[in-house]
């Protein structure tokens, strides 16, 4: 096994954690939402589906790249489904992934090529989805459902 990126997490106090991805990068404080945290930074939920849409997003970015697509910026809202397991835990259910492109589908002529490939480049993303379900979806700048 190749080792790949680290981070190191120190609690500063109750649920709140500073997370430092080393020195090139600045740190980034988490914290659980109320009433557990304070919510004084981005639950981990909220960073686990940051981390899923960013590499989908690049993905998709990349796959455009790749087939010579100007797709005019690329945007993405994420949410994430909280449910009970039979244990009645918390767990995450399911990400949906809603990704907007800034150009028009006639103006990307091979939008269905990048469109079939561009997830299988997301690292993230497909490893998440061994354990749970990701759903994706894109639109052009005109909000037309691409997929």
């Amino acid at each position: 096994m190749t080792l790949g990126p680290s981070i190191t997490i120190t609690q500063i106090e109750g649920f709140k954690f500073v997370v430092d991805f080393g020195a090139a990068f600045p740190t980034l404080a988490t914290d659980e939402p109320e009433p557990i945290g304070r919510e004084s930074g981005p639950s981990p939920e909220q960073v686990l589906i940051a981390g899923v849409s960013n590499c989908l997003c690049a993905s998709l970015a990349f796959a455009l790249g790749k087939f010579g697509q100007d797709g005019g910026g690329v945007t993405a809202t994420a949410s994430a489904a909280i449910v009970r397991n039979a244990e009645k835990r918390l767990r995450i259910g399911g990400i949906a992934v809603d990704i907007t492109l800034g150009a028009a589908a006639e103006a990307m002529p091979r939008i269905e090529q990048v469109l079939a490939q561009f997830e299988r480049f997301c690292t993230v993303s497909e490893s998440v989805k061994a354990g749970i379900p990701v759903t994706v979806a894109v639109r052009d700048g005109h909000g037309m459902p691409l997929r």
